[in-house]
C-alpha cells in the first residue's frame, strides 16, 4: 500500500518500473527460496551494468529460465546454454549464462546442506536477523559489508560466480536482509 504522501528513496527517480520495483520489492524480506533463487540469476546478470538494464528485461529472464525453477536450470545443457546466448530477451553473455546453470546447482546444493537457501543466508546475519541501517543520504549508503563480504566469500568458494560482495549486497537489499531505504523514506520498515 502506498502512503499518502510518498517521500522515495532518489535511486529511483521517476521511472515507473524502477518506482514500482523501489516501492513493492526493494528492501521488502523474502523467504521464498524460489525468489531468493530470482533475485541471484537477476543481481548476478547485472555484474557491470545498471538494475534498471536487468528490471527491464526480467520477464525475458523469467521465461528464459523456467520461471527461476531452479532444479529446471541446474539441468540446462549446452545446447540450452547456446539457445540462451541467443536469446534477445536476456543479457546474452555466455559466462553469466553458464555460471547461472552452475549456480543453480550450487543454489540445490546449499539447500540440502542447510534445508534452505534462506537459511543459508540468515546464518550469516547477526542473531539471523536483518539489519535496518540509518541513512540520511545515498553517499551514506555503504555497497558491501561483513556479512555481503562473508556470504560471496563462501559462495566463491562454493563454486559460485559472478557474486562478488557489491552484488551480493545489492542482492541483500533486493530481498530485504538489509534495509537500506533512506529515513526520510516512506518505505522504510
Amino acid at each position: 500500500m502506498t502512503p499518502s504522501f510518498t517521500e522515495r528513496c532518489p535511486w529511483c527517480g521517476n521511472d515507473e518500473l524502477y518506482v514500482r520495483y523501489h516501492d513493492e520489492e526493494w528492501g521488502k524480506e523474502v523467504d521464498s527460496d524460489t525468489l531468493l533463487f530470482e533475485f541471484l540469476v537477476l543481481e548476478s546478470a547485472q555484474a557491470g551494468l545498471s538494475w534498471i538494464t536487468i528490471l527491464r528485461r526480467r520477464e525475458g529472464y523469467r521465461k528464459a529460465f523456467a520461471e527461476f525453477d531452479y532444479k529446471q536450470v541446474a539441468q540446462f545443457d549446452e545446447r540450452k546454454i547456446e539457445e540462451l546466448v541467443q536469446d534477445e530477451r536476456i543479457i546474452r553473455h555466455r559466462g553469466k549464462i553458464t555460471a547461472t546453470v552452475k549456480n543453480a546447482q550450487i543454489f540445490m546444493q546449499i539447500q540440502q546442506e542447510f534445508g534452505s537457501f534462506y537459511n543459508y543466508l540468515y546464518s550469516f546475519m547477526p542473531e539471523g536477523k536483518r539489519i535496518v541501517n540509518s541513512l540520511k543520504d545515498l553517499k551514506s549508503a555503504p555497497t558491501h559489508s561483513k556479512e555481503s563480504d562473508a556470504i560471496s566469500k563462501d559462495l566463491k568458494k562454493r563454486g559460485m560466480k559472478f557474486f562478488g560482495t557489491t552484488i551480493c549486497y545489492a542482492f541483500m537489499q533486493a530481498v530485504g536482509m538489509v534495509d537500506d531505504h533512506l529515513d526520510s523514506c516512506s518505505f522504510k520498515n
